[in-house]
């Protein structure tokens, strides 16, 4: 049977580490040799196979399933394990809303260091136990907040064990105080604009903060009803002249000016926010996998993390999610299509002095 093509290419990538016995690979993947029905880490120092005989896994679990036994000189399996550990570390902190769990204490609850707990904690979730714990009551308090509860009651509800803890924690994440998230954004003052471009219609929204929202679409109606979304009783004031200089700036990244740096009103998970400052390093021109880009956050378990993340991205182009493509170098997927990212990615790798028609820039 041959293989698709973007498998292939990931498994001579994977092939490559094992040649190298790369450990930044250790976590990606394992590899298992039919010949002696064991699995190792890609940094085993073990005596190198014949590629013929060498099966690629994405975990020790499905190497396991697989009826593959774990290398007793790399120990792969203990990295299972510790992966075990944080689940069910996550476990308790998800039944415990209300208490503010210690490390040492979570730690003696898995049976780990605290150390260790703190290292595969972030490896596996790309965030600390705490932060883990913050983000998930945030969680729980938006719920309560959209099924109509009252602020106090949802933040008690949510585990915060008073008002200063529920405004400190929450309003990082939610972009504005508890009570005008309750009420849907009331009297949250967002101006947009709406120009036409080669990729569609572009949207360019903005709070006293910065940028909030950059979307792409085919009508100005369905970009103003998404925009309205998550709060639907916002000031919303359409003021195409106010934010030209905004708008500007975002059509020049596609025409492939690098433009200013803008201020932006990023809200997101301590998780997504990491992720977005990761790709807002990804220089003009390059990609990134979903893998590189989990690594580069000390996450390399939580590749599906970040594409999770690049999929909550409401500030396109001034946060490039398009420069984010799978391992084999699929495009992959993209909120605002994949023919968008596509000619995003053609129009950056141009070279300098392609005309500026020859991109999806103003119109």
């Amino acid at each position: 049977m041959t293989l698709a093509p973007e498998r292939s290419r990931s498994d001579q990538a994977a092939w490559r580490a094992v040649l190298r016995r790369d450990r930044s690979a250790d976590g990606a993947f394992v590899y298992a040799v039919r010949t002696t029905g064991i699995y190792c880490r890609p940094s085993c120092p073990s005596r190198r196979p014949r590629r013929e005989n060498v099966t690629f896994f994405p975990s020790p679990a499905e190497a396991e399933r697989g009826g593959f036994r774990p290398c007793a000189r790399c120990g792969p399996a203990s990295r299972l394990a510790a992966e075990r550990a944080v689940a069910r570390a996550a476990a308790f902190l998800e039944e415990r809303p209300e208490e503010r769990v210690t490390l040492p204490a979570l730690a003696a609850e898995v049976g780990l260091s605290p150390s260790h707990l703190q290292r595969t904690f972030r490896r596996v979730l790309g965030v600390s136990p705490r932060a883990f714990q913050d983000a998930r009551r945030l969680a729980r308090f938006k719920g309560l907040v959209r099924r109509g509860e009252p602020v106090g009651s949802a933040g008690y509800g949510a585990g915060y064990g008073s008002s200063r803890g529920l405004y400190e924690s929450a309003r990082a994440g939610l972009g504005m105080t508890p009570a005008a998230y309750r009420k849907g954004g009331e009297r949250e003052a967002i101006r947009f604009g709406i120009v036409g471009t080669g990729l569609g219609r572009l949207l360019v929204a903005a709070t006293g903060r910065g940028v909030c929202s950059v979307a792409l679409g085919d009508s100005d109606a369905a970009l103003e009803h998404e925009l309205r979304g998550e709060f639907p009783r916002a000031g919303l004031e359409r003021d195409d002249p106010g934010v030209a200089r905004w708008t500007r700036a975002v059509v020049g990244r596609l025409e492939g000016a690098p433009g200013e740096e803008l201020p932006l009103d990023l809200r997101g998970t301590a998780f997504q926010l990491r992720v977005w400052s990761a790709l807002r390093q990804i220089p003009f021109g390059e990609t990134r996998s979903y893998a590189a880009v989990a690594r580069a956050v000390a996450a390399p378990r939580a590749a599906r993390a970040v594409a999770r993340a690049c999929a909550a991205n409401r500030v396109a182009l001034l946060v490039p999610c398009h420069r984010v493509v799978r391992g084999g170098g699929e495009v992959g997927g993209y909120r605002w299509g994949v023919e968008r990212k596509r000619r995003l990615l053609e129009a950056e790798a141009a070279p300098a002095g392609v005309p500026a028609r020859a991109r999806p820039g103003l119109r």
